[in-house]
């Protein structure tokens, strides 16, 4: 029977792609918790902003460096069972945070956080790719979904700390998570019997030259945009907090960070438009050029111009997110995904513990006005680099059209 004609195929797969749908936003979300209740640390542990945030770097380091195992194991295992480890391992690690009796506990529970948080890229966009087929308006609701989570932490953060103590916003999302990990593992049956049936090809097929070329540049992609992603991510509720002066209360700092993120899920939702109507590198080099300026005029503007700089800025930046992916996976076998994503994934939020280290250094020195200036210049990097990325994807489209036409 046809899978499209089995309406128990088709329903399993849209329950697959819920429940990728909401991981993904959790897995921002649980990342963006402790940049929000940072803020609220200072008075507790009468510690400087640029010392606190930087317990994070554990965590950034983690979510970039075990995407590379969670890949390879996801591949060779089982997807499904890789999930699973996710949503309970997320839950565990964030109720350790809540009872974290000191900094150094906090520490701990970031780490194992950021290594269970590091399965979902390489594997559940794996999985994604391989039940939608690269569907766009698939792949840019499940990247709505990962910034609405990026969104709702600062404000849902916001409000449990305002309201409940900073404790509970770790401990309320630690219940869900482990909730939802059980009833993965119940209502999604597992995949190892899938492994070996793979497709070992992919879409565009490429000479030895073009694809060492196209992943050097591949490389440089994946550390400049994850500098520039995880920068504003961190920083931003602090942006927003000294926007707003000494005194502002967290809610309101959590709200207006939450009304900057949102920026980036309607972006998203026009991006899977776009990128069914138009070649997808070319979409990639439209978006980082934006990307580039949004982040050059927030480096210069203070007040309401600077919040909306950062809304095109934020908008730009989780755009370009879903169309790399839709280009990973053109040039990227269904076997090697998990590996290839890992890779990529690997690259992006590795740097993010860099980028924790650099808003702690930069804004001792110079302030956000300064951070913002070195992520314009890493995002310059970003548009070269995709330009030429894009000119080799056009180059080999031409050469595969151009070696299919009938002879006359």
């Amino acid at each position: 029977m046809d899978i499209a004609s089995d309406p128990s195929a088709t329903g399993h797969k849209r329950l697959q792609i819920s429940f990728l749908n909401w991981a993904h936003a959790i897995d921002h979300f649980v990342l963006g918790i402790y940049p929000t209740v940072v803020i609220g640390l200072e008075v507790v542990y009468r510690r400087p902003y640029s010392e606190l945030i930087a317990v994070a770097t554990a965590m950034f380091v983690a979510f970039g460096v075990f995407a590379l195992p969670a890949g390879w194991l996801a591949d060779r295992w089982s997807r499904r069972n890789m999930m699973v480890a996710f949503y309970i391992g997320c839950g565990l690690s964030l109720l350790v945070a809540a009872l974290a009796p000191s900094i150094t506990i906090m520490a701990v529970a970031l780490f194992c956080l950021g290594v269970f948080a590091a399965i979902y890229h390489p594997v559940g966009m794996a999985m994604l790719i391989e039940i939608s087929q690269a569907r766009g308006r698939t792949l840019a609701f499940n990247g709505v979904c990962g910034n609405l989570g990026v969104a709702l932490a600062a404000g849902i953060t916001g409000v449990l700390a305002s309201w409940l103590g900073w404790r509970a916003a770790f401990a309320v999302p630690a219940i869900l998570c482990v909730m939802t990990g059980v009833a993965y593992l119940w209502m999604v049956g597992d995949d190892t019997h899938m492994a070996a049936a793979r497709k070992k090809t992919a879409e565009v097929m490429l000479d030895a030259r073009t694809a060492l070329t196209m992943f050097l540049l591949f490389i440089v992609i994946s550390i400049m945009s994850g500098l520039v992603f995880n920068t504003v991510l961190v920083a931003l509720p602090k942006l927003v907090d000294e926007q707003l002066g000494d005194g502002a209360n967290l809610t309101v700092v959590g709200g207006l960070a939450t009304a900057v993120f949102m920026c980036g899920a309607l972006a998203q939702i026009a991006v899977g438009r776009l990128v069914e109507r138009f070649p997808p590198a070319m979409l990639f080099a439209a978006i980082v050029t934006v990307q580039f300026f949004g982040i050059l005029a927030s480096a210069h503007a203070t007040g309401t111009a600077l919040l909306l700089a950062l809304a095109v800025s934020m908008a730009a930046i989780y755009g370009q997110v879903t169309v790399g992916d839709i280009v990973v996976a053109r040039f990227t076998a269904d076997a090697w995904r998990g590996r290839i994503y890992a890779v990529r994934y690997f690259l992006n939020f590795t740097s993010s513990a860099v980028a924790v280290g650099l808003i702690a250094l930069l804004h001792d020195r110079g302030g956000f006005a300064l951070v913002l200036a070195v992520i314009a210049a890493c995002a310059g990097v970003v548009v070269v680099s995709v330009y030429g990325f894009a000119a080799l994807a056009f180059s080999v489209d031409r050469r595969q059209r151009a070696a299919v036409q009938p002879a006359e």
